[in-house]
């Protein structure tokens, strides 16, 4: 088995200017959808609301929204560039050419928003991951991965300063991920700028304790129920359990999940399934649902006709599978059988992206609430996913909206 070494750093306060991104209870399935809000101007961005907020990529920025959906920030941000939240509750990660800016949304104020000057140094960052208590940044361009205490952000963003972070080293630069788990155990991809194959454990010292390179075009990534983390492959799932490694086969030769979505208290992570490597365009029509205790690897049809992509799927209340459909509906979907618990219209049929950068519905769930983008309308919708309801609707916004977080 090789081994890496990793160094532990303070990861540095960048001081950065806005600059130019280079990249990436059942009900009727009849209830007619909620109604629309009229358009208004927004002129006043303050805010009674100390709930959740919204932060929407548009093109030239980014977009902060409160809870009932009022513009309350706008922030120039050049090319396009995605969100993350950072896992605090209030923070979001936007991605520059100089790594991961730092966007304070005041959620849970009734403050500004702000775009800091902190960005988290990394070559082409990539994915985010939140996982307990730390967060996990990946470098597309080095491989590298940089984690920290989740909770330390929000004292040291304050202080104008990053948190304390440890870096560890990749053997190769490739489009990856990690995440880490409660007892220390990184778990990072394996691969090169040409292909990727699987996933190593890095024990709290850094050292190299078990791998598996049984993953192909490893993408995706969860932790479920008991400390269990599962990864999706282009012909299954890797699952990775008390310190090894196990395969779970797809039910097909070829069945890749490139995004998983995971909660605490269920073992199934709900994926995208693609069962054919020729497949044209972005709109997939089946559900993974990767049972990690069972050990099983099972996949639900949407209706016909029926499309999604990688930004609309989420998990709902009772760990229920989310999927927003091309028809513009939610869909909830039962975790372990893959069958129809409701349907819930929300926005107008709407077709696949020519690219995948390029602007179509997205779907983010927070406690219940199911927060919907219509690029074509310029809105954002936000459904009560326990009732149906709409709870709020956008004035038309002031850009498309594009990539969509929510803390």
């Amino acid at each position: 088995m090789s081994t890496m070494t990793t160094k532990r750093l303070l990861a540095p306060a960048v001081l950065l200017g806005a600059t130019a991104l280079l990249l990436t209870g059942c009900a009727s399935a009849d209830r007619p959808a909620g109604t629309r809000a009229t358009d208004t101007a927004t002129t006043d961005r303050t805010s009674t609301d100390t709930g959740h907020r919204v932060t929407l990529t548009v093109d030239g920025g980014l977009l902060v929204l409160d809870q009932d959906l009022h513009v309350v920030g706008e922030h120039d941000v050049d090319g396009f560039t995605r969100v993350n939240p950072a896992g605090d509750d209030r923070h979001v990660l936007v991605t520059v050419p100089e790594g991961f800016r730092v966007l304070d949304t005041a959620a849970g104020t009734t403050g500004d928003t702000a775009l800091t000057d902190l960005t988290f140094p990394a070559d082409t960052g990539g994915h985010v991951v939140v996982h307990g208590d730390r967060t996990a940044l990946f470098a597309d361009g080095s491989g590298d991965v940089t984690t920290f205490d989740t909770a330390d952000l929000g004292t040291a963003v304050a202080s104008g300063e990053l948190p304390e972070a440890d870096t560890t080293e990749s053997e190769a630069a490739h489009h990856g991920v990690a995440i880490e788990l409660e007892d220390g155990t990184l778990l990072t991809t394996i691969g090169t700028e040409e292909s990727r194959s699987g996933v190593r454990a890095l024990d709290a010292d850094g050292q190299e304790t078990v791998r598996s390179e049984e993953c192909p075009d490893v993408h995706g990534e969860g932790a479920v129920a008991d400390e269990v983390a599962v990864f999706g492959c282009s012909d299954g799932a890797l699952v990775y359990r008390d310190g090894a490694f196990e395969k779970l086969d797809a039910p097909t030769e070829y069945g890749r999940s490139g995004n998983l979505f995971t909660t605490e208290t269920s073992s199934i992570a709900v994926g995208d399934f693609n069962d054919d490597p020729d497949a044209e365009g972005y709109l997939l029509h089946q559900v993974a649902l990767v049972d990690a205790a069972a050990g099983e690897y099972r996949v639900a049809d949407l209706p016909d006709g029926v499309g999604f992509t990688f930004r609309d799927l989420a998990r709902g209340p009772g760990d229920s599978a989310v999927v927003l459909g091309s028809d513009g509906a939610l869909h909830v979907l039962d975790e372990e059988t893959g069958k129809s618990l409701d349907t819930v219209p929300v926005i107008d049929a709407w077709e696949g992206p020519a690219e995948w950068q390029d602007a179509h519905p997205a779907l983010e769930v927070v406690d219940g609430i199911a927060y919907v983008t219509d690029p074509a309308e310029r809105r954002v919708t936000a459904v009560d996913l326990e009732t149906g309801d709409v709870v709020a609707t956008s004035e038309r916004l002031p850009g498309v909206p594009n990539e969509i977080a929510v803390v």
